[in-house]
């Protein structure tokens, strides 16, 4: 179980469960209250769901977190990842299967075989409903053992990363086309091992706290870069393309101008998600 600092997560509240509609529905509909006379209850859950995501990296009171006793099988499991990405390679490790990962690991010495516990670990994560620690978007790959076939995907020059073939790899080339070299690909295919690694590392850095990695990283089978979506960024800017400050870039501009930023995560979005710029909404699972 998940430790709670409180009884109950208020953006779980927002969510509308038990009423038919799905987290985001009820949310957008909280969101559309009557701005004359709103519900006094509502009203403050929504400037708390707010203040969460302008404050993304921040830890709020009603934070979920790892039980204290699996603090070390977390910070174990991220560390194996981050052995299992450097055998394998950067590029590789975006396409590694949670099967392949778990094979790896037993092979070379230098990472060790998982054990039981960081695999318990790893598919509890998987397999828990992201809405208890605040994430209330759809989770298009839900199969723990997920792999990507190699031959639908591409790789792109230049950027270590792979694109999924079709609507994906022809939406990247129409972006590049019209705006040329001032974009480049930052991320793009993420198969759930790297997926775990970015999520996993992000609540590691935050002692544990889920919710606040999550705002930030989806969790593993929750991303559509295991899907079709995919990050831009532009040349020479680095990890800022990973920040709002990618608004400022002359690739954003050009692309904005264009009609090309269809974004999965846009400002103040009801997925319990930061806003993100960067990141392309390609189509839907």
């Amino acid at each position: 179980m998940f430790m709670h600092r409180r009884d109950f997560i208020r953006i779980a509240a927002l969510a509308g469960l038990g009423l038919g509609l799905n987290s985001s529905q009820a949310l957008a509909q909280l969101a559309m209250l009557s701005p004359v006379e709103p519900a006094p209850a509502d009203d403050v859950r929504m400037r708390d769901y707010f203040e969460k995501m302008r404050n993304f990296e921040k830890a709020h009171p009603d934070d979920v977190y790892v039980d204290a006793e699996e603090l070390p099988v977390l910070h174990a499991c991220s560390q194996r990842l981050g052995l299992v990405e450097a055998v394998m390679g950067y590029g590789f490790f975006h396409l590694l299967s949670f099967d392949d990962a778990l094979i790896c690991s037993r092979n070379y010495e230098r990472v060790g075989a998982f054990t039981k516990p960081e695999i318990g670990f790893m598919e509890k994560i998987f397999y828990q409903d992201a809405r208890v620690y605040g994430f209330l978007g759809d989770k298009p790959l839900k199969n723990l053992t997920h792999s990507v076939p190699r031959n639908e995907v591409v790789r792109i020059a230049s950027t270590g990363n792979f694109l999924h073939r079709g609507d994906s790899f022809e939406a990247y080339q129409k972006i590049r086309k019209s705006v040329g070299n001032r974009v480049v690909l930052t991320s793009g295919v993420r198969g759930i091992m790297k997926q775990f690694r970015l999520f996993l590392n992000k609540a590691a850095q935050n002692n544990g706290n889920l919710s606040v990695a999550s705002r930030q990283v989806a969790p593993p089978g929750y991303s559509y870069h295991g899907f079709n979506d995919f990050d831009v960024g532009q040349p020479g800017f680095g990890d800022l393309n990973f920040t709002e400050r990618f608004t400022t870039t002359d690739a954003y501009r050009r692309m904005a101008d264009l009609g090309y930023l269809n974004l999965r995560y846009p400002r103040d979005n009801m997925l319990g998600v930061r806003y993100e710029p960067w990141h392309i909404m390609v189509s839907d699972a």
